[in-house]
């Protein structure tokens, strides 16, 4: 059997702690991903889904619970010390890439991610080729764009970006955080395609918070409902695939 990659368990967390306004966001959540799993999210406005990845990421400490990497323990790891073993793309296409740097300097940038900072020289010419293949895989011109400063990249090819960023050096864990939410239908659709293919063709494992249910049932291979701070079900496989819109939205109906 195989052994999840990572694994949460009956976890808590707290927001106003002490107060008379405490509130159990996370209530006793438990999730198990294994090895290449793609697992879409979805959950009503206050489910608990953000907090989820806060959670995973070490943005938010756990009141109760513990989580786990390959068997070990990370409960306690900070933000800084997960991007070892994990990436994570944001909905506004601005929080992941530096402005200033060019596509090419931005790249190069996430392909040291992780390693320690020597004063050495930086070796861009040497990678140009690889990273303009790499950008090509997003089929919206970034591969013509290696030269020109982020911020004045288009919102989708910013986002692309963003994504190429994250998958670099294959990460154990990708957090998706609506990343194509800012953008219009379009090019929200095509960043879809282009993440679903990489993710599937090097076989990376991630999760992806989305609010559109098509897309939910349209990508991956795991669909988890979330609703006040649990899981309330966790669609695979046959199940997966007969799965309906009309089935999905009632988990939302009050």
């Amino acid at each position: 059997m195989t052994k999840p990659i990572l694994a949460l368990k009956n976890i808590v967390t707290l927001v106003n702690k002490g107060t008379s306004s405490e509130t159990e966001i996370l209530k006793n959540l438990n999730l198990t991903i294994n090895d290449g799993d793609f697992i879409t999210i979805v959950g009503a406005n206050g489910a608990g889904k953000s907090t989820l990845f806060n959670v995973i990421g070490g943005n938010l400490p756990v009141d109760s619970g513990e989580i786990l990497l390959h068997d070990q323990d990370i409960t306690t790891q900070n933000e800084e010390e997960r991007t070892k073993f994990l990436s994570r793309v944001f909905q506004d296409p601005k929080l992941g890439t530096a402005p200033r740097m060019t596509v090419a300097e931005n790249l190069l940038l996430a392909q040291k991610r992780g390693e320690r900072r020597l004063l050495k020289p930086r070796q861009l010419k040497q990678n140009m080729a690889e990273f303009t293949a790499l950008a090509s895989t997003m089929n919206n011109g970034l591969e013509q764009r290696m030269n020109t400063a982020t911020g004045n990249l288009s919102g989708g090819q910013r986002q692309a970006l963003s994504f190429l960023m994250a998958t670099l050096k294959r990460p154990d864990v990708i957090l998706l955080d609506e990343h194509t939410a800012a953008l219009d239908p379009r090019t929200s659709q095509e960043l879809l395609h282009a993440t679903n293919k990489r993710i599937n063709e090097d076989h990376l494992t991630a999760l992806m918070i989305t609010h559109h249910l098509e897309d939910a049932l349209k990508y991956g291979n795991r669909l988890v409902v979330l609703d006040d701070g649990k899981i309330k079900a966790d669609f695979k496989g046959v199940e997966k695939e007969q799965l309906t819109t009309d089935r999905l939205y009632e988990y939302f109906e009050l």
